[in-house]
Protein backbone atom coordinates (compact mmCIF):
# COMPACT_ATOMS: atom_id res chain seq x y z
CA UNK A 1 0.00 0.00 0.00
CA UNK A 2 1.31 3.50 -1.19
CA UNK A 3 0.36 6.85 -1.19
CA UNK A 4 0.48 9.54 -2.97
CA UNK A 5 3.60 12.18 -1.44
CA UNK A 6 1.81 15.58 -1.86
CA UNK A 7 4.88 17.70 -1.21
CA UNK A 8 2.89 21.48 -0.98
CA UNK A 9 0.52 19.85 1.79
CA UNK A 10 3.65 18.42 3.76
CA UNK A 11 5.17 21.41 3.77
CA UNK A 12 1.90 23.30 4.88
CA UNK A 13 1.56 20.76 7.93
CA UNK A 14 5.38 21.17 9.03
CA UNK A 15 4.90 25.07 8.81
CA UNK A 16 1.54 24.64 10.85
CA UNK A 17 3.20 22.81 13.76
CA UNK A 18 6.12 25.26 13.81
CA UNK A 19 3.77 28.07 14.02
CA UNK A 20 1.93 26.85 17.17
CA UNK A 21 5.15 25.93 18.71
CA UNK A 22 6.35 29.57 18.13
CA UNK A 23 8.04 29.51 14.95
CA UNK A 24 10.99 26.85 15.72
CA UNK A 25 11.12 23.59 17.25
CA UNK A 26 14.23 20.63 17.10
CA UNK A 27 13.57 18.68 14.21
CA UNK A 28 13.27 15.48 15.87
CA UNK A 29 10.10 16.18 17.46
CA UNK A 30 8.57 17.89 13.98
CA UNK A 31 9.24 14.76 12.41
CA UNK A 32 7.61 13.02 15.08
CA UNK A 33 4.36 15.04 15.08
CA UNK A 34 3.96 14.56 11.50
CA UNK A 35 4.02 11.11 11.66
CA UNK A 36 1.76 11.07 14.52
CA UNK A 37 -0.52 13.36 12.42
CA UNK A 38 -0.10 11.36 9.45
CA UNK A 39 -0.75 7.74 11.42
CA UNK A 40 -4.00 9.21 13.53
CA UNK A 41 -5.66 10.32 9.74
CA UNK A 42 -5.06 7.17 8.29
CA UNK A 43 -6.35 5.62 10.97
CA UNK A 44 -9.21 7.94 10.92
CA UNK A 45 -10.33 8.07 7.16
CA UNK A 46 -7.96 6.07 5.36
CA UNK A 47 -5.47 8.52 3.58
CA UNK A 48 -2.42 10.21 5.57
CA UNK A 49 -1.82 13.84 5.40
CA UNK A 50 1.31 13.41 3.86
CA UNK A 51 1.12 10.24 2.13
CA UNK A 52 5.19 10.08 2.94
CA UNK A 53 6.73 6.95 3.30
CA UNK A 54 6.97 5.48 6.82
CA UNK A 55 10.44 4.04 8.43
CA UNK A 56 11.47 2.91 11.62
CA UNK A 57 14.89 4.45 12.80
CA UNK A 58 17.13 3.94 15.77
CA UNK A 59 14.93 7.02 17.70
CA UNK A 60 11.58 6.00 16.45
CA UNK A 61 9.11 6.65 13.47
CA UNK A 62 10.46 8.74 10.87
CA UNK A 63 8.51 10.12 7.62
CA UNK A 64 11.15 9.53 4.81
CA UNK A 65 11.50 12.27 2.75
CA UNK A 66 10.80 15.12 5.17
CA UNK A 67 13.95 13.29 7.17
CA UNK A 68 15.95 13.90 3.51
CA UNK A 69 14.67 17.62 3.48
CA UNK A 70 16.12 18.16 6.92
CA UNK A 71 19.52 16.18 6.32
CA UNK A 72 20.56 17.19 2.70
CA UNK A 73 18.82 20.60 2.68
CA UNK A 74 18.21 22.24 -0.70
CA UNK A 75 21.14 21.37 -2.47
CA UNK A 76 19.94 18.11 -3.01
CA UNK A 77 16.05 18.06 -2.87
CA UNK A 78 13.82 20.56 -4.64
CA UNK A 79 10.71 20.90 -2.22
CA UNK A 80 7.95 23.60 -1.43
CA UNK A 81 9.06 22.81 2.16
CA UNK A 82 12.29 25.37 1.87
CA UNK A 83 9.83 27.82 1.30
CA UNK A 84 8.58 27.44 4.42
CA UNK A 85 10.71 25.53 6.74
CA UNK A 86 14.50 26.84 7.02
CA UNK A 87 17.57 24.76 7.46
CA UNK A 88 18.58 23.34 10.79
CA UNK A 89 20.62 25.33 13.01
CA UNK A 90 21.85 22.79 15.41
CA UNK A 91 18.93 20.57 16.32
CA UNK A 92 16.30 22.69 15.36
CA UNK A 93 13.98 24.02 12.50
CA UNK A 94 12.29 27.21 12.35
CA UNK A 95 9.54 28.72 10.20
CA UNK A 96 10.98 31.25 7.54
CA UNK A 97 7.39 32.85 6.57
CA UNK A 98 3.48 33.12 7.79
CA UNK A 99 2.12 29.48 6.17
CA UNK A 100 -0.51 29.26 3.52
CA UNK A 101 -3.01 26.34 4.31
CA UNK A 102 -5.11 25.98 1.66
CA UNK A 103 -3.89 22.27 0.98
CA UNK A 104 -5.03 21.04 4.38
CA UNK A 105 -8.61 20.41 5.69
CA UNK A 106 -10.01 21.95 8.92
CA UNK A 107 -10.00 18.28 9.95
CA UNK A 108 -6.35 17.41 9.51
CA UNK A 109 -5.09 21.10 10.76
CA UNK A 110 -7.52 19.63 14.06
CA UNK A 111 -5.27 16.70 14.09
CA UNK A 112 -1.63 18.56 13.94
CA UNK A 113 -3.16 20.83 16.86
CA UNK A 114 -4.23 17.64 19.08
CA UNK A 115 -0.90 16.03 18.37
CA UNK A 116 0.94 19.47 19.04
CA UNK A 117 -1.39 20.22 22.09
CA UNK A 118 -1.02 16.11 23.51
CA UNK A 119 2.94 15.97 22.50
CA UNK A 120 4.66 19.57 21.73
CA UNK A 121 5.71 19.93 25.35
CA UNK A 122 7.35 16.70 25.80
CA UNK A 123 11.38 16.56 25.61
CA UNK A 124 12.33 14.84 22.42
CA UNK A 125 14.28 12.13 24.12
CA UNK A 126 10.76 11.64 26.28
CA UNK A 127 8.58 12.01 23.07
CA UNK A 128 11.11 9.23 21.64
CA UNK A 129 11.07 6.58 25.04
CA UNK A 130 6.87 7.35 24.83
CA UNK A 131 6.79 6.70 21.11
CA UNK A 132 8.77 3.12 21.31
CA UNK A 133 6.12 1.82 24.06
CA UNK A 134 2.99 3.28 22.35
CA UNK A 135 3.79 2.56 18.97
CA UNK A 136 3.44 -1.23 17.52
CA UNK A 137 4.27 -1.20 14.45
CA UNK A 138 7.98 0.57 15.30
CA UNK A 139 10.31 -1.93 15.02
CA UNK A 140 14.09 -0.85 16.21
CA UNK A 141 16.24 -1.47 12.83
CA UNK A 142 19.25 -1.10 14.79
CA UNK A 143 21.07 1.59 13.18
CA UNK A 144 19.53 0.70 9.73
CA UNK A 145 15.98 1.50 8.89
CA UNK A 146 13.34 -0.67 8.10
CA UNK A 147 9.84 0.15 6.15
CA UNK A 148 6.61 0.62 8.33
CA UNK A 149 3.69 -0.44 6.22
CA UNK A 150 0.38 1.50 6.32
CA UNK A 151 -1.03 -2.20 6.63
CA UNK A 152 0.78 -2.68 9.78
CA UNK A 153 -0.72 0.08 11.44
CA UNK A 154 -4.07 -0.45 10.51
CA UNK A 155 -3.35 -4.08 11.58
CA UNK A 156 -2.15 -3.02 15.02
CA UNK A 157 -5.09 -0.54 15.49
CA UNK A 158 -7.24 -4.04 15.11
CA UNK A 159 -8.61 -2.57 11.43
CA UNK A 160 -10.25 -5.77 9.81
CA UNK A 161 -8.64 -7.06 6.63
CA UNK A 162 -11.90 -5.40 4.54
CA UNK A 163 -11.00 -2.45 5.66
CA UNK A 164 -7.49 -2.89 5.19
CA UNK A 165 -8.17 -3.82 1.68
CA UNK A 166 -10.99 -0.71 1.12
CA UNK A 167 -8.03 1.35 2.30
CA UNK A 168 -5.11 0.01 -0.11
CA UNK A 169 -7.87 0.21 -2.88
CA UNK A 170 -8.53 3.73 -2.47
CA UNK A 171 -4.58 4.15 -2.71
CA UNK A 172 -4.32 2.62 -5.41
CA UNK A 173 -6.76 4.79 -7.02
CA UNK A 174 -5.59 7.50 -5.84
CA UNK A 175 -1.73 6.53 -6.96
CA UNK A 176 -2.79 5.88 -10.76
CA UNK A 177 -4.88 9.11 -10.97
CA UNK A 178 -1.89 11.29 -9.20
CA UNK A 179 0.62 9.59 -11.27
CA UNK A 180 -1.62 10.13 -14.52
CA UNK A 181 -2.13 13.61 -14.17
CA UNK A 182 1.18 14.32 -13.40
Amino acid sequence: MRFHFNDRKTAQAAAYLLQLHGGSMEYMKLIKLLYLADRGVLLAVGQPITGDRLVSMKHGPVLSRVLDFITHGPERTQSEWFSYVAEPEGYSVALKREPELDELSKYEMRVLKHMHEQFGALDKWDLVALLHKMLPEWQDPGSSMSEIRPEAILRAESRSEEEIERVGNEAAEMWFLSSVSS
